[in-house]
């Protein structure tokens, strides 16, 4: 194993030790700005205005797969969009 091998690895262990105490906020605050961005790609659909509606429009089917699980964290039981129904 050369130099630069030996290196990435001390890194990668480096980085490592320093994430560990904070996984639970990491994901956290990423759970949080996918609901932010769930609810900014659907607004349009619950009423709000989206500005970007025709740029998130291409985004739905992509989404789509993840929505029960939003709503579910959003507190809402069951899918509050009448085209969508995912339980």
């Amino acid at each position: 194993m050369g130099f630069f091998e030996q290196f990435k690895r001390a890194i990668h262990l480096y980085d490592e030790i320093l994430k560990q105490p904070h996984r639970t906020e990491i994901a956290r605050e990423l759970r949080d700005e996918e609901d932010l961005f769930m609810l900014l790609c659907f607004s349009e659909m619950l009423g709000l205005p989206n500005p970007a509606f025709y740029y998130t429009l291409e985004l739905y089917p992509v989404i789509i797969e993840r929505f029960h699980d939003w709503h579910l964290r959003a507190g809402m039981e069951k899918s509050p969009l009448d085209g969508i129904r995912c339980c």
